[in-house]
């Protein structure tokens, strides 16, 4: 197969090789939407750790594969990826870290982004893969149809009540937990969490990490009722209009908390911005914090308070525990848990009197 290159992926997108190296570096100078265009390209075209020849596409729906010769390649089902938009480096260091370790072991490597109907099954060919890691939300259907043909299978932020598999996490109660505890150590008492807790497994850990942060100090958490808590379109950040109007109505009513605890970056960036717009001050009038230290929680002005989550050692683990499991099928399932850091930035601070 022919090596895919920066300048295959520039022309594909009728941008600069520099463009498309900046963007899939990291680094500054590009804006969200080209690198969120950059990075689908690149996984289209398979440019993601493509060395020693071995062969990494997104395969689209409707799309058969044919079987390698051996059991040479582990299928990634991604089903997130085109879904991503600030947290699309996220999923693409985590990404970069199944290669990685992949590539180690000599394995090639499938991803699979939209998985429908019958033709998923024509894709889980057992002769010709050797399992399955599946990353972020995915419907129990298709976990259903893995389990049945009996392909191994480690799920990576994400784990289904009805179908056993071993799981790698992020330890995300914890650190939420440690975080919301130094915002109470910082003098704040009128907490409040933003997010989803139905949105992911994740966010339904940092929810409970934060309520029991509070719960330990002697504070009340918001209802579960509480629409804060029932975010809609977090992928999108479809939920601006709706933070607004929340964020009003608590100023006119004297009601504002003094630290807004998100249940990760993007919505924190939100947040900040949504806060500069009614004239509010981050971190002099509120404090606001993250979750999982994307790229653009450092670049943010202020800078985004955060937990660090190790993306590249969640998906080199889940190959790990792959590799395991085929070495040892009987073995009792694992949980995994990968520490987490707290990263102090500008987006916190002491509780202030502000006189609101």
């Amino acid at each position: 197969m022919k090596k895919i290159t920066m300048q295959q992926i520039a022309d594909h997108l009728g941008v600069s090789k520099f463009v498309v190296s900046k963007a899939l570096s990291g680094k500054g100078g590009v804006n969200e939407q080209t690198r969120e265009r950059v990075i689908q390209a690149a996984s289209q075209l398979g440019y993601f750790n493509q060395k020693n020849g071995y062969v990494k596409n997104v395969i689209p729906s409707g799309t058969t594969l044919p079987a390698p010769a051996g059991k040479h390649s582990v299928l990634v089902l991604m089903p997130n990826i085109r879904f991503q938009n600030k947290e699309s480096l996220y999923w693409g260091r985590l990404l970069e870290g199944i290669s990685r370790e992949l590539e180690a072991q000599q394995l090639g490597m499938i991803i699979v982004s939209e998985p429908r109907g019958d033709n998923f099954i024509n894709i889980l060919n057992p002769d010709g893969i050797l399992g399955m890691i599946g990353v972020g939300q995915i419907a129990s259907s298709f976990l259903l149809e893995v389990h049945r043909i009996g392909l191994p299978m480690v799920l990576v932020d994400h784990e289904d009540p009805l179908i056993p598999s071993d799981t790698v996490f992020a330890n995300n109660l914890d650190g939420m937990a440690r975080l919301t505890t130094h915002l109470i150590g910082l003098g704040h008492r009128e907490l409040h969490f933003l997010g989803n807790s139905a949105f992911s497994r994740s966010f339904r850990d940092r929810w409970i990490g934060y309520r029991s942060a509070l719960e330990e100090n002697g504070l009340t958490p918001q209802a579960p009722d509480d629409p804060m808590l029932q975010l809609e379109g977090i992928d999108t950040g479809a939920y601006g209009d709706e933070l607004l109007g929340w964020l009003e109505r608590r100023r006119k009513t004297k009601a504002l908390p003094t630290a807004l605890v998100c249940a990760n970056d993007s919505i924190a960036i939100r947040a900040c911005t949504v806060l500069s717009e009614i004239g509010l001050n981050v971190p002099g009038d509120l404090v606001v914090s993250g979750f999982d230290n994307i790229d653009d929680a450092a670049r943010n002005a202020p800078s985004i308070t955060t937990i660090h989550v190790p993306k590249e050692d969640l998906g080199q683990r889940a190959v790990r525990k792959l590799m395991d499991r085929l070495a040892h099928p009987d073995a009792p399932q694992e949980k995994i848990m990968i520490s987490v850091e707290t990263v102090y930035r500008d987006s916190t601070a002491e509780l202030q009197q502000t006189g609101q």
